[in-house]
């Protein structure tokens, strides 16, 4: 259970990514099961701590001069220094009396030393206290079950706290069953007689600081406690009335049990088998992030051995762990493995690293690790070009019917252009010929929404976020907003025209939603949060599905979808394509289904991907590989990167998994890739190939979550056998991380935009922002197009029309390029909607055709008979904008601009 004061400390805005909670992970050494996350060990305190100190800091030596503290320690008693605004040890720039950095009332209240403000939340009157201290003089909290509120306003037990004078306060039910064994001695010590508190020993991990910011109190060793009392700061009195000698008794000291129930208050919970080396505690509360998206965070991990498990509450909704109560799953219908962020389930997202309850099994990752590949040199590397400016941060594009590029951002307090209204733009149209930009300005905030496109080829942004009324009035609340942009392929009549937004909404709202547009030309919307807050927390999120028809406009009302519920908080931003027969494959986290819109039911149930996490905080990229007849169009699915866990700490992954979903007994076949990253994005090539681009090698989404890009895209080619298929090209000078886009364009070549990976535009580089807001639009040339290949690419393609329907056929004509050409490939091409390495309605076809010449010479005339997929696959190709591509001897020809199965009757 979570309390009302815990909640106070969320700031959610529309400037904010969404955030899963930072909390403590806790272990057992000894366990035969390995709970940490990938990337975290089990230190000798029983705490899962990252195997690599994340962050964007310079190198300190740890002397007397230097400024910030590296621990969590501060103020005179620690060379005067003060809280580093940007650590990932602790939170809060707030300098205790006692000398801990934290953002809690206690650090930043009384006696705050350094970086004080008032930003922070107290506690409501009745919430259970934190720090070991009640009553009246401390906002008029209570104690944890089983303990009394002394008369001097301490927590405790025994005659001396629950005594006549005593305010004998006891508290609602928190599970506190934490052995008082050497295993939390190790962490937390008593201190002298004469100080007569209880303190965090010197010798503990300097990484624990990082739970003080949050609920942990700290205890140094204080010269008094009666210094201690009076500075009302993170010292927990070990008597149940002031000591004002060294003699004073130390028998009713509140035990580490005592503490561990307080520090439970604030909706975390203990657990402990009986024995010491299994025995868990808990101290952090959820705490959203007010620096970023939705924030899932380090996760909270407290293993509990199955022989404690029967003591411990049994879940009512789901939720489970030290999250909810401390409570285990149970018989829960869904699984009863308790995931790393709180849900219980089956899965290995909830069985694997992270567990934290139910029958775990801990690390048994099998997926491959990096693979070495070759690196191209010259000519088969491609190249990378800057050629202008995107206007505005790229965090979502599209490739518009007027062969234009739109690039939408969310309200943000600088652009590079401004409307006449006098406010800045927050989209851009941006023509590839000339490499300038038209500012377009829209009426909701657009930030992290989805998108497809309108069977009469209108491009559509569905979902976004709140207002920011005070930054720029004229933009609303985007929730449930959904934005239309018409252009045309013959004419230029629309271009530079506004967003349309006639005032249809959303049935609900979708914050990280997943579109994709269906054979009948109605659009299918899934998944995002209701509100931005804690996804840990279901009344927060939107596990549902709405359809749009096919003008736009929302009629189905929300529908849950059990995949989606059962993967929180790792259902944002879904896998979704559309198969040959008009079911969907729909993936988040490492599962996935194949799903009929139809029915509203789940027809398969797909293996889970090995590996980590795969969408949202920890995405990777996914394609659906080129349909094509011979294989009467049946799908495969690629999906590559991920990571461990949101934080600059976590490792990414490094694995690729391909599926074949609507094979009667589909597996994952894996194989590594040259280097791990999350945020990569899988972008087809009209020669069958692919190019996986952009992001980072450590961290995850979320403002300033990243770190270590990588330059350099790797060409997959899936012909070649299973270890030799990746080829490292040439890489880019500018870091691509968080909010990045990447395109095809229809003269064969992708383009590249965007990267703000901080909650307001930043454009100089400092040494905690080193990664900044980057407008420089590149164009990278594939090694299909470099040397003399793009002057022997076939030109000048006409075609009999260039409106297509499937069971159609239309008449092709190019001209040659080159001599002797042995194999030509007619493409649809479709790059769909672009954002958070997600490809949305991302999908390319082979088309049938006749009439092609062998052997013929350079500049001669072809002319093809071009056959659409039969009326039986409308879903193969749904209604859309796309482009046609001849492709000779891999070499494309640049792409004419067609629209198929195009309705216009709305």
């Amino acid at each position: 259970m979570r309390y009302a004061f815990v909640l106070l400390f969320v700031l959610v805005t529309s400037t904010h990514a969404l955030l899963f909670p930072k909390l403590s992970i806790f272990c057992a050494q000894n366990s035969l099961v390995s709970i940490c996350p990938r990337g975290q060990y089990c230190n000798e305190f029983n705490r899962c701590v990252p195997e690599r100190t994340g962050g964007h800091h310079h190198k300190r030596d740890g002397g007397s001069d230097d400024r910030y503290s590296v621990d969590g320690r501060c103020g005179p008693n620690h060379q005067n220094r003060v809280c580093d605004p940007n650590s990932t040890i602790y939170n809060g720039t707030c300098c205790s009396a006692a000398g801990w950095c934290g953002d809690t009332y206690l650090h930043c209240g009384t006696g705050c030393v350094s970086g004080c403000t008032t930003d922070y939340a107290t506690p409501e009157p009745g919430a259970v206290s934190i720090d070991g201290r009640c009553g009246a003089d401390f906002y008029d909290t209570v104690c944890p079950t089983g303990q009394c509120c002394s008369q001097y306003s301490y927590c405790g037990s025994g005659e001396d706290y629950c005594g006549v004078s005593s305010s004998n306060v006891i508290t609602r039910t928190i599970v506190s069953t934490v052995s008082t064994t050497a295993a939390h001695t190790s962490t937390f010590r008593t201190s002298t007689p004469s100080a007569s508190s209880l303190e965090l020993s010197s010798e503990s991990d300097p990484s624990l600081s990082k739970v003080a910011s949050s609920t942990t109190i700290r205890y140094p060793t204080t010269e008094s406690s009666s210094t201690v009392a009076s500075s009302r700061d993170a010292e927990l009195s070990s008597s149940a009335e002031p000591p004002s000698t060294s003699e004073s008794s130390s028998t009713t000291e509140p035990s580490s049990s005592a503490v561990s129930s307080s520090a439970s208050a604030s909706s975390s919970s203990l657990s402990s088998s009986s024995s010491s080396s299994s025995s868990s505690y808990s101290s952090s509360f959820v705490q959203a992030s007010t620096t970023g998206e939705p924030v899932i965070g380090k996760p909270s991990i407290s293993s509990v051995a199955p022989a404690a498990q029967s003591t411990l509450p049994v879940t009512t909704d789901g939720t489970c762990g030290i999250t909810s109560g401390g409570t285990v799953c149970g018989d829960w219908i869904f699984g009863n493995c308790c995931s790393q962020y709180g849900y219980c389930g089956n899965t290995t997202a909830h069985c694997g690293t992270g567990c934290q309850s139910g029958d775990c099994t801990g690390d048994i990752d099998i997926s491959p690790g990096e693979v070495a590949a070759p690196v191209a040199s010259g000519n088969d590397g491609g190249k990378f070009d800057i050629v202008g400016q995107s206007g505005v941060p790229a965090m979502h594009a599209g490739l518009l019917p007027n062969g234009k590029v739109v690039f939408l951002d969310k309200v943000e307090n600088y652009s590079q252009v401004k409307l006449d209204t006098g406010y800045y733009a927050y989209s851009s149209e941006y023509d590839i010929d000339t490499n300038t930009y038209a500012p377009l300005a829209y009426k909701t905030n657009a930030f992290c929404s989805g998108g497809t496109y309108l069977a009469n080829g209108d491009f559509i942004s569905v979902g976004g976020n709140a207002d920011l009324a005070w930054l720029d009035p004229t933009v609303g609340d985007g929730f449930t907003g959904i934005r239309y942009l018409k252009r045309s392929q013959s004419s230029s009549e629309y271009d530079g025209q506004a967003w349309s937004e006639p005032g249809n909404k959303l049935d609900s709202a979708r914050w990280y939603p997943t579109a994709q547009s269906l054979a009948n030309g109605e659009i299918f919307v899934a998944s995002g949060s209701l509100n931005g807050l804690d996804p840990t927390v279901p009344a927060n999120n939107n596990p549902t599905w709405e359809l749009l028809d096919k003008s736009g406009k929302s009629y189905s009302g929300s529908i849950p979808m059990d995949l989606l519920a059962h993967n929180q908080p790792y259902y944002m931003y879904p896998l979704v394509n559309l198969l040959r027969d008009g079911e969907l494959f729909i993936f988040v986290s490492k599962s996935s289904i194949i799903f009929d819109v139809a029915t509203n039911t789940s027809l398969k149930t797909l293996p889970d991907l090995p590996g980590d996490y795969r969408t949202y905080p920890n995405a990777g990229g996914s394609v659906m590989l080129p349909l094509s007849s011979n294989d009467e169009y049946v799908a495969e699915i690629m999906i590559c990167g991920g990571g461990s866990y949101q934080d600059i700490t976590s490792p990414t992954e490094a694995s690729c998994g391909r599926i074949r979903p609507e094979e009667d007994d589909p597996t994952w076949q894996m194989e590594g890739m040259p280097k791990a990253r999350d945020m990569i994005e899988g972008t087809l090539l009209p020669d069958g190939t692919s190019i996986w681009i952009n992001g980072g090698h450590y961290g995850s989404q979320g403002f300033n979550l990243s770190t270590d890009p990588v330059y350099y895209p790797v060409l997959y080619d899936p012909s070649k056998a299973t270890g030799s298929r990746f080829t490292i090209l040439t890489s880019s000078t500018i870091a691509r991380l968080y909010h990045s886009v990447a395109l095809l364009i229809p003269d064969g070549r992708i383009m590249v935009a965007g990267s703000n990976p901080v909650e307001m535009p930043i454009l100089e580089p400092t040494e905690y922002t080193p990664y900044v807001t980057e407008f420089r639009v590149e164009i990278f040339t594939p090694p299909y197009l470099m040397g003399d290949k793009a002057s022997r690419r076939p030109r000048s393609v006409k075609l009999s029309s260039t409106s297509l329907r499937n069971g159609d056929s239309f008449t092709l004509k190019y001209i040659e390029g080159q001599e002797n050409t042995s194999d030509v490939k007619v493409v649809l091409y479709h790059g769909g909607f672009v954002t958070h390495s997600t490809h949305m309605g991302h999908r390319m076809v082979y088309l049938d055709y006749a009439g092609f010449e062998s052997g013929a010479s350079a500049n001669s005339l072809q002319t093809l008979t071009v056959s659409m997929p039969g009326t039986e696959y409308g879903s193969v190709t749904p209604p859309a904008p796309y482009l046609l591509f001849v492709v000779a001897d891999g070499i494309p020809s640049i792409g004419i601009s067609v629209m198929v199965n195009e309705d216009t009757s709305f």
